[in-house]
């Protein structure tokens, strides 16, 4: 039975028989087996913007401020409000509906269990009987009254405007001239947020993801089909996971339905070998369409013209540019599911699983290394 599915991650339309098999098998790592991560393509492409475009205009509010990054900002909003996702954002950064947290009367609900008088007259938080914390940053009306600012150009400051609550909170985070640099400050300032030593550390983790991810891949050493190849895999990153999405063009609709029964039909993105066959397009390499297939590309090419990189040699061998493949049964090219495109430096670009955006991604954050195929 294993010798009849080919690509789960990234193939054609597949039997209901063995999509339940397969969902069987795959049940403990979730689809694709990659497990969720910090990367900036789990942030809003706007909210993304909100947050860069505040660490501009910050230095004009706190010129004495050092150290300010959008992984900063990032990391907050991650905790405090998920980036906004499930909202809608529009253009000039307003997001609807508006983000409210629990009503702070001290009656216990959410953890609170003191009592916030009003200070807006529920201009902000949509409410008279007391203070409840708004926006992606989850100010408290009397803060945001404080450090609001208007970063939008609509001359006013709203925190539930994505920009303008991105550039509040860089100006809290700010303080009268902290170094955030410095790890100590930079804890001292997350602490005055939210006295919490858990929340600290959940915010700092997430900084940490999201500062490792800011950073783009050397390519410094990287020339000719490879490069292109690379560059065009990583302009996708933020694109959606499609099911069966992807074409030499770029992202397309994709199809139903994937193991765990999602379908792409209405999304426009990549599968994982969608993704392959669009970045290797534009070196003029043509891919056939699923991961299982891409690999017996490399294994047939022949020398000269490529060749299939056997697990056996481990990821050390994998050059830039190089696919990197995954299976069921390592060693049985038939049964391998997924395929990523390696970066270096122990890296891929990725197309993971419905519900992800392309990302970078680490080689062994996946089970069942199958080795690669240099076709370049």
């Amino acid at each position: 039975m294993l010798l009849l599915f080919a690509a789960v991650c990234c193939a054609a339309p597949v039997s209901n028989a063995i999509s339940a098999y397969v969902a069987l098998q795959t049940g403990a790592q979730g689809e694709g087996g990659i497990a969720e991560g910090g990367t900036a393509a789990d942030i809003p492409p706007r909210m993304l913007t909100a947050y860069k475009q505040a660490i501009q205009l910050a230095v004009r509010h706190v010129p004495t401020c050092q150290g300010m990054r959008w992984p900063i900002l990032a990391g907050i909003a991650k905790v405090e409000s998920h980036h906004a996702i499930g909202r809608t954002i529009a253009a000039g950064g307003d997001i609807r509906p508006k983000i409210y947290g629990v009503l702070l009367n001290g009656s216990g609900a959410g953890g609170n269990t003191t009592l916030f008088p009003d200070t807006d007259n529920g201009r902000w938080d949509g409410t008279q009987s007391g203070e409840r914390a708004v926006g992606p940053f989850q100010f408290l009306p009397s803060t945001w009254q404080q450090i609001g600012k208007d970063a939008s150009g609509d001359k006013t400051a709203d925190p539930h405007n994505a920009d303008d609550a991105a550039l509040g909170a860089a100006i809290y985070l700010c303080g009268n001239g902290r170094n955030l640099a410095q790890r100590a400050q930079l804890t001292a300032a997350i602490w005055q947020y939210n006295h919490s030593s858990a929340y600290v550390a959940n915010v700092l983790g997430w900084i940490d993801q999201y500062t490792a991810a800011a950073k783009d891949p050397d390519l410094n050493n990287v020339s000719g089909k490879a490069r292109t190849v690379l560059e065009a895999a990583l302009s996708q990153r933020g694109v959606p996971y499609s099911w069966g999405g992807g074409t030499t063009k770029g992202p397309s609709s994709g199809i139903c339905c994937s193991p765990s029964g999602k379908s792409g039909a209405s999304i426009k993105g990549y599968d994982c070998s969608g993704l392959t066959r669009y970045a290797y397009a534009k070196a003029g390499i043509r891919l056939p369409r699923t991961a299982a297939a891409q690999a017996g590309a490399g294994a047939g090419a022949g020398a000269g013209a490529g060749k299939r990189i056997p697990a056996s040699l481990g990821a050390a061998a994998l050059k830039p540019g190089d696919l990197v493949f995954y299976a069921y049964a390592p060693g049985r090219d038939s049964t391998i599911y997924h395929v990523g495109i390696y970066v270096g430096g122990g890296q891929m670009v990725n197309a993971a699983r419905p519900g992800t955006l392309v990302r970078l991604d680490a080689v062994d954050a996946m089970s069942g290394y199958a080795g690669g195929a240099r076709l370049l």
